[in-house]
């Protein structure tokens, strides 16, 4: 089995865990899809802080700041990369800390039911994210 097909696998399953996990009745589709898009780091910092502060809490905004901001990071490297390996290093890293963002909206809103609304938009841009870094890793 290769590494691709490994990781492939575990996405399936998770897609619809994910996807079941988000979709209130109303689809998982963009509120406002003609609407101009801000990707805007300092928008999911200030999600960031929307969370209650609690021991348990302060462990998930770390790492889901850690993972939101680590995607932007890694794509700028991947965009100065000097050869194909290191750009598809970097790709792979962007594909993971997206996944992994998606992983940490998810405990956020188990632990902090409210902020729903607001954590699904930003889970629906790290889906989208991670779909296009998991296209652009795949056809290398």
């Amino acid at each position: 089995m290769t590494n691709d097909e490994e990781m492939t696998k575990p996405e399936a399953i998770d897609a619809c865990a994910d996807d079941s996990f988000w979709d209130d009745g109303a689809g998982l589709v963009r509120e406002e899809p003609d609407a101009k898009r801000v990707y805007d780091l300092e928008e999911r910092i200030d999600f960031a802080k929307t969370v209650r502060q609690n021991p348990v809490t302060n462990r998930i905004i770390t790492q889901l700041v850690g993972a939101g901001t680590s995607v932007g990071a890694n794509y700028v490297e991947a965009d100065d990369a000097v050869s194909k390996k290191e750009f598809l290093k970097n790709i792979g890293t962007c594909r993971k800390e997206a996944r992994e963002t998606k992983h940490f909206l998810r405990i956020t809103v188990r632990a902090v039911p409210e902020l729903k609304p607001q954590a699904r938009t930003l889970w629906l841009e790290a889906k989208e994210l991670h779909l296009i870094f998991s296209k652009i890793w795949r056809n290398r």
